[in-house]
């Protein structure tokens, strides 16, 4: 079904609580839902597909048509002894995707627990947590292909994910509306405990069961994260920067408590939270916006702060950091 809504505020569709407003939003449902709407030709040559609108930031008024799905179905495709296959549609809550794995003792999305936005919006960014990410457990990835007009499919291999990167972020960036995904997750118990304090949390809870974990994940999150609800955020606004590795042992030589990852033999990834936790601007206040004070990876709106507002304030962070240890960190966050 599709509905459509013109001179729409965006207060609630924003985590951030940006007080802007979109020329016209348009719901839909399924692909053939999409293949309507564009070839009915109305939707205009400015357009943007709104999930939860948990990773966005509003710096005006959004002249064009933003595209929401909204189909709620989880449905089970396949299922054997050791795995099975679900569909979730794109406009599902992503959390409550990971709820429903859980209670049926699935293995595989329990580290990516309350991570906020939509399922269709998880393959375009690889979101990820606690040593996990979605194209661990993605399958396949349906889609509306705007240019051709048809509905296609691509594997996990044909995402090709990377970190916080996917195939719709570049090559298919403004020709691809998901649909739905599909994920495999596991019967057999696999837990996924080597990242950071998770292992502690869980371990204070028992056994590594599937809900122990989540549990686990969600106190973490809640104790660093703050909530949307009460203050504006996008969650984690800055990407972690890959620099090379004799970067990072150079850095690593003057900073001995620097958190790295190793990603390869080339490249390593270092926490951006702990980067502008050490430039001295964790809890820092700029009129509306700030740096939150228990995470420093989260920019937060204290009332009526506008987008471009939580722009200049993002761009002080990242030359702050720069200036200290020489690394440009970039936004994670998509800015309209």
């Amino acid at each position: 079904m599709i509905t459509r809504y013109t001179d729409y505020p965006l207060h609630d569709l924003n985590s951030f609580h940006v007080e802007e407003r979109a020329d016209c939003i348009i719901e839909f449902d399924c692909a053939n839902d999409l293949a309507e709407i564009f070839t009915n030709g109305d939707i205009g040559q400015k357009w943007y597909v709104l999930g939860g609108g948990n990773n966005i930031l509003f710096t005006g008024r959004y002249c064009g048509t933003l595209i929401k799905p909204v189909g709620k179905n989880i449905t089970i495709l396949e299922e054997d002894n050791s795995s099975l296959l679900l569909e979730a549609d794109a406009g599902v809550e992503w959390d409550d995707m990971v709820a429903w794995c859980v209670e049926r003792n699935l293995w595989g999305a329990e580290n990516l627990s309350l991570i906020p936005g939509s399922v269709g919006a998880s393959p375009v960014q690889n979101i990820g947590a606690y040593g996990a990410e979605a194209k661990d457990i993605i399958e396949r990835v349906h889609y509306f292909d705007t240019t051709e007009m048809e509905s296609r499919t691509l594997t996990n291999r044909e995402c090709h994910f990377a970190y916080r990167e996917s195939i719709f972020k570049n090559k298919l960036r403004r020709h691809a509306i998901i649909t739905s995904v599909e994920f495999r997750l596991s019967k057999i118990p696999t837990p996924n405990l080597g990242y950071g304090d998770l292992i502690h949390e869980v371990e204070s809870r028992g056994e590594a069961s599937l809900q122990n974990i989540r549990d686990a994940v969600c106190s973490i999150r809640r104790s660093k994260l703050p909530d949307t609800a009460l203050l504006g955020n996008a969650g984690s606004f800055f990407k972690n920067p890959i620099v090379d590795i004799a970067t990072a042992d150079g850095l690593k030589a003057q900073y001995p408590n620097m958190p790295t990852y190793p990603l390869s033999e080339q490249r390593c990834k270092i926490a951006a939270g702990w980067l502008i936790d050490q430039a001295g601007m964790k809890g820092y206040r700029q009129g509306s916006v700030g740096v939150h004070e228990r995470q420093a990876l989260v920019l937060v709106n204290f009332g009526h702060a506008t987008g471009n507002e939580v722009i200049a304030l993002a761009e002080h962070v990242m030359q702050r950091v720069f200036d200290k240890f020489g690394i440009r960190i970039e936004p994670e966050v998509n800015i309209l």
